[in-house]
């Protein structure tokens, strides 16, 4: 909506929240509580059902609530449907930028009091972006809850997008994009495989942008941007932890039920055609040890063969015993690091493999090392021992993460907004575990070939 045409809630004052110093109740449970048992729910040993009720408010804000007693805090999170994808390509790092941009208040939330409300509340709070969509949340002392409702409708309804605050995150997104990318040993690595996997699709760009692409943009361009995405109808509110599901779906009506349908998002429906032969290409940058980047063109996250891929990189570098890093690392010392891991994108994208060479070592020698060890996941398939193992981690970190408020919120939302089903917190794990050996061959067969992928060699700078 129209910055310049918000209006508030009818008859709903913010709720009160405790400041330092006043002695209010929240803040005891601040001083009781450690951030680790704001996070964390008691793990549990087995796996278990996660339960949940879901609804649909009448402006197509979904919403979903978990009741768990377990730990008094509660989860509030937002997950919207807007990513890196569905970006302008003359307005590249928009969904990311706004990650920062929204924290900055809204018409009852004064400039840089966003953050400071939850704190004070013995709460914390974050937010992130991928190439799909952009989740904030809080977590927060179950008596809390109804704050972190008035906190993301203000999100949702009328936050501040004005030039102010669009020159303060700038500046804000120039510093991370120095530190991550521009600054850091092979930061490039990602967008620079990216852009040659992708011809069409805007998985091409990086989520954080390009900063010409945000200097160029005026506050209308901001306006626009979040008056066509950030709208109930575009949404997903998840509630999970100490809470009363009855009570808690009628804040929820209440905070959001009034907040305007907004016209209907569409997600981008580029098909990208096979990439037609490995691309190969050098890089220099300022390393002291050269590298070798495999980006492999993979199906859409919640496919049969993108579990089979996970599990695939989980072989090569999922531990220490993995292939590659006992290979090249250990055996062959032919490397110092290695990694292997999908991007999880809702449509076809990529899985990078890649190795930090070595003092003195080539990088043909590398890359020739690392290529053996593809080769062995077509040719060889997988004993029933390496499965088994797999599976166990692929478990434990699903009970692990399902054993947290926060957690449960994330997986909650992202089960139903980009896997398209809410019943997949309880039933993805199966997906893994149904896998065979002669899965994965198929799948290394399939998607790890040569016609498939991007090959990069990072080199030192004066090297030739």
């Amino acid at each position: 909506m129209e910055v310049a045409a918000l209006f508030a809630h009818p008859n709903i004052q913010p709720p009160t929240f405790a400041t330092p110093g006043s002695g209010a109740t929240p803040m005891r449970i601040l001083l009781s509580l450690s951030i680790a048992a704001m996070l964390v729910a008691p793990a549990v040993a087995q796996k278990r059902a996660i339960n949940y009720t879901e609804f649909d408010l009448p402006n197509g804000l979904h919403v979903i609530i978990h009741e768990d007693h377990a730990t008094p805090i509660v989860a509030v999170s937002v997950m919207y449907h807007v990513g890196s994808k569905n970006e302008d390509p003359s307005r590249r790092g928009f969904a990311h930028f706004f990650e920062h941009l929204l924290f900055e208040g809204s018409a009852n939330i004064k400039r840089g009091e966003f953050s400071k409300i939850v704190e004070n509340a013995g709460g914390v709070l974050n937010a992130n972006t991928s190439g799909d969509r952009t989740y904030y949340y809080e977590v927060l002392p179950s008596n809390r809850l109804e704050l972190g409702l008035w906190l993301e409708s203000e999100r949702m309804l009328h936050a501040k997008v004005d030039q102010v605050g669009v020159d303060t995150q700038r500046e804000v997104v120039k510093e991370e994009r120095r530190q991550r990318y521009e600054n850091q040993p092979y930061g490039t690595l990602t967008m620079e495989v990216l852009r040659r996997a992708f011809k069409e699709h805007p998985y091409q760009w990086p989520t954080i942008g390009y900063m010409e692409d945000l200097n160029a943009a005026t506050e209308a361009d901001y306006q626009a941007f979040y008056k066509k995405f950030y709208v109930p109808n575009n949404a997903t509110l998840v509630l999970a932890g100490d809470l009363d599901p009855v009570q808690a779906r009628t804040m929820a009506e209440r905070y959001f039920g009034d907040i305007p349908r907004g016209a209907p998002v569409t997600q981008p429906t580029i098909v990208e055609a096979p990439l037609g032969g490995e691309v190969r290409d050098v890089i220099h940058d300022r390393i002291q040890l050269p590298a070798v980047v495999m980006g492999y063109r993979i199906p859409a996250n919640g496919t049969p063969d993108f579990y089979a891929v996970e599990l695939l990189n989980r072989v090569l570098s999922g531990g220490n015993s993995a292939r590659m890093n006992t290979a090249l690392k250990d055996e062959q010392q032919l490397a110092i690091y290695t990694g292997a891991f999908n991007f999880p994108f809702e449509q076809p994208g990529i899985a990078m493999l890649f190795a930090i060479a070595n003092a003195g070592v080539e990088v043909n020698a590398l890359e020739t090392a690392m290529q053996r060890e593809v080769d062995r996941l077509s040719t060889t398939p997988i004993s029933a021992t390496e499965l088994a193992k797999l599976k166990v981690q692929v478990e434990t970190e699903a009970i692990a993460d399902n054993g947290r408020v926060a957690g449960i919120a994330g997986n909650l939302a992202t089960a139903h907004v980009l896997l398209g089903n809410t019943e997949l917190i309880n039933t993805e794990l199966d997906r893994y575990l149904s896998l065979t050996a002669e899965d994965l061959q198929r799948a290394a067969r399939t998607y790890f070939v040569k016609d498939n992928r991007v090959v990069l060699h990072y080199l030192p700078k004066n090297q030739p």
